[in-house]
């Protein structure tokens, strides 16, 4: 068994959790490419200046990545976005980059920024057009790649905008995937589908990264509605392959200082790629100091890769650890509210072992305290508090993942079952909750594409691919759509894949017969559940 195989089934969720669905049946192995052994850190244009890219925007970007101290500190990929190329491709087929933006041409752009010690990276899409219109690669997967590889180039961001022709996915990713290996050129590869099919589930073996989710914008809601779809993920990135919320905001519009420094905290313990998305050549001296915290980017670059993961939520204010190497324990204090609150955790529930005390590293304030077992800190809105906490021996492992087997579903609100009304398996029968009894109604087997089958052959399924809340939730021949994919989150939720919605019983009911729906994630007991 290779070290990544080992890896990844090491790679757990929170203590206690249930497994998440999708993935944990047979723990793919990473793309064996080399690259991104941990999470990738760079820069993009995009987030501030969109389509206004040329050639010297990206030697000027270069050029302060190293005299800011960013390239020290380990960014290291300077890519370029959308609208870089002509509007149709040249006689010959190939895409053309635009001389009006880049004079030098590609690869001189490739050779001066390698002249830096930095790497440069491309844009495409995996369609027929790029989201802002110009020429895409899907059906010209080798020809392109074949072009970006005598460039120079390193680094493919891969959208998934324009035409799909049909194809789901993971076929027009793994194309391009077998494409850029083709070229026998190291080409990190993030794939960049916006958090569709489930892509987690199938996205180690295919890219270095791949988006969970839409794009990101320069505001807290944004910011903190893409952390929310971070939960129960972790069990599926490590190194080589990394879950990818987009890419950083700090120092972009309107976002303040405790924001950016929140932010950053908390995609650096979730082992997010740390892309930079700024005017670097501009940027404030707070900005400057956040993005180059080297605390902070040695717990997204610890070599374990183990991924973040919340462990409690008290409305505004949650708690975040990741386990690191060497055995400390790193932790996000997060304050979601508008003003000051105190946001506490213990040395326990980090799962850390018995001690007298414990050695607090504040990642923020670069100064060590102690603490007999209490973490906590005055939090100012929108802001968080990041520690390195050691002491007690080993943190308690997390469960390792195994193979879901068939089984029950038990409702931890109602004590109840989940259940197909009347033992019956005939399409659009509800599910509810029920005595727990062992019958086959009760019988659940989780597979590798995300879908609860029962029966064998029926699977649970969101009532005519609805996403509203009280959508009622039924049984459906399998068929591999969305509304018949389901996530195990680490605080015992299940998540309706297509609606983004919670499996629920409604008004915490526990009468036998009460029939489920979907609802929007609350935390409730009547959304939380535990494998029987």
């Amino acid at each position: 068994m290779n070290k990544i195989l080992r890896w990844v089934l090491a790679a757990t969720l929170a203590a206690g959790s249930l497994v998440a669905l999708g993935g944990a049946t047979s723990p793919a192995t990473a793309l064996e490419n080399g690259l991104a052994r941990t999470p990738q850190m760079g820069w993009n244009d995009w987030n501030s200046f969109f389509c206004n890219v040329n050639e010297g925007l990206i030697r000027q970007t270069a050029d302060v990545m190293v005299s800011s101290g960013m390239a020290a500190a380990g960014y290291k990929y300077v890519n370029i976005d959308d609208c870089w190329s002509t509007m149709s491709r040249n006689g010959s087929g190939d895409l053309v980059a635009d001389p009006a933006k880049f004079p030098s041409g590609m690869k001189a752009l490739a050779d001066y920024v390698h002249g830096k010690g930095l790497k440069l990276g491309i844009y495409s899409s995996a369609g027929t057009t790029t989201c802002a219109g110009y020429p895409a690669s899907l059906g010209n997967e080798r020809r392109d790649a074949a072009l970006w590889a005598s460039w120079g180039i390193d680094y493919l961001k891969y959208d998934n905008c324009g035409d799909h022709q049909g194809r789901n996915g993971q076929q027009r990713y793994t194309a391009m995937r077998d494409a850029l290996a083709a070229t026998g050129r190291q080409i990190l590869f993030s794939l960049c589908n916006w958090g569709q099919e489930s892509v987690w589930t199938w996205g180690m073996p295919v890219g270095n990264s791949w988006r969970t989710t839409g794009d990101i914008a320069a505001n807290w809601n944004s910011i903190t509605g893409i952390l929310d779809q971070q939960v129960g993920l972790e069990g599926y990135s490590g190194p080589g392959g990394w879950n990818d919320p987009d890419m950083l905001e700090v120092g972009v519009g309107s976002l303040t200082g405790t924001e950016g420094r929140a932010h950053f905290s908390l995609w650096s313990l979730l082992n997010a790629p740390l892309i930079a998305g700024n005017d670097i050549r501009s940027m404030s001296a707070e900005t400057r100091t956040t993005l180059t915290n080297t605390e902070v980017i040695a717990v997204n670059q610890d070599w374990g890769g183990r991924q973040g993961h919340k462990i409690s939520d008290n409305g505004n204010l949650e708690v975040w650890r990741k386990p690191m190497s060497n055995g400390s324990v790193a932790v996000v204090l997060l304050n979601r509210g508008t003003g000051t609150a105190t946001v506490s955790t213990t040395a326990s529930a980090l799962g850390l072992g018995s001690a007298s005390s414990y050695s607090v590293r504040d990642l923020w304030a670069h100064t060590t305290g102690t603490s007999s077992a209490t973490i906590s800190a005055s939090v100012p809105g929108h802001g968080a508090a990041m520690y390195i906490v050691s002491g007690g021996g080993t943190p308690s492992p997390t469960p390792t993942p195994t193979a879901p087997a068939t089984g029950g579903i038990r409702g931890a609100g109602s004590g109840k079952c989940l259940d197909v009304t009347g033992g019956t398996q005939t399409n659009g029968a509800q599910a509810q909750i029920w005595d727990c009894n062992g019958q086959t109604n009760q019988q659940w087997t989780p597979t590798s594409s995300g879908e609860l089958r029962v029966y064998g052959n029926k699977c649970l399924d969101v009532y005519n691919q609805g996403t509203a809340d009280n959508t009622s939730v039924i049984i459906w021949d399998c068929n591999g759509q969305n509304n018949q994919k389901w996530r195990f989150n680490s605080d015992g939720s299940i998540t309706a894949v297509g609606a983004n919605k919670c499996l629920d019983v409604p008004g915490n009911a526990t009468a036998n017969g009460t029939k489920l729906v979907i609802w929007s994630c609350n935390g409730g007991a009547n959304q939380r559940w535990t494998r029987t």
